[in-house]
């Protein structure tokens, strides 16, 4: 049996989203079902000055074929003096119109986002976009930063870099306002590590460290989410 809490991920990153959750929902229990709507809510990681919080919530729709089910999701920050709260969106593939109500024509598609780090003053965040097609061996990260005090958003991958596998690690510690990939092809062993800018640009920085901040929050709300039954 597959256990929906146990975090493993299909690239190995260091922040892995739930992907053993996503494949419980095809376990033999479920099988004969019908089409169907899972839910998901990642912990809450609350910036360095405790004025934000970030989480996201996960949306899987199950379908008799694993290969026309998808995956999608939303960002959410929470101002915590005010209760303010905000979707974010990444403009990467996979990631526009999350929660459609209409996904016929993104049958497959898995978009993954969660909070993995906060700048050290709490002004920028940084997630984890995990993007991917099910039944197939395509497989990468994007990184979106929140820039909270303009409200900018910002899809990052290493450019122009040729890879198949890009991994988000963090913030780059050599390179202040970039952040972390490590990216190569499938098979071969020359990987390296790239310190991206928000507009995409890409320096090799084999030498530089992930780095991280913020405290994640354990929550009763965290985890698989009871999915409605049908009227």
């Amino acid at each position: 049996m597959i256990d929906p809490f146990v975090q493993v991920d299909p690239l190995n990153s260091p922040h892995p989203v739930p992907w053993n959750w996503v494949m419980a929902t095809f376990s033999t229990e479920n099988i004969g079902v019908g089409e169907q709507t899972f839910y998901y809510r990642s912990q809450s990681l609350i910036s360095p000055d405790h004025c934000y919080a970030a989480y996201s919530r996960i949306q899987l729709y199950r379908k008799s074929e694993i290969f026309r089910s998808q995956v999608s999701s939303v960002l959410f920050v929470e101002n915590l003096h005010t209760g303010d709260l905000q979707a974010i969106t990444a403009s990467s593939p996979f990631a526009n119109n999350p929660f459609a109500d209409t996904v016929s024509d993104r049958n497959g598609t898995i978009s993954i986002v969660i909070p993995i780090a906060w700048s050290p003053t709490g002004d920028r965040l940084l997630a984890r976009e995990f993007e991917s097609i099910f039944c197939s061996d395509l497989a990468s990260d994007y990184a979106v930063v929140l820039d909270c005090q303009h409200n900018a958003v910002s899809t990052l991958a290493p450019t122009p870099v040729h890879y198949s596998h890009a991994i988000l690690l963090g913030w780059s510690q050599k390179h202040p306002g970039r952040v972390l990939f490590r990216a190569g092809t499938m098979g071969e062993d020359d990987w390296h590590l790239w310190a991206v800018d928000l507009t995409g640009d890409s320096q090799q920085a084999d030498e530089d460290v992930p780095i991280t901040y913020g405290e994640y929050l354990n929550s009763i709300w965290a985890g698989p989410q009871q999915v409605p039954l049908a009227g």
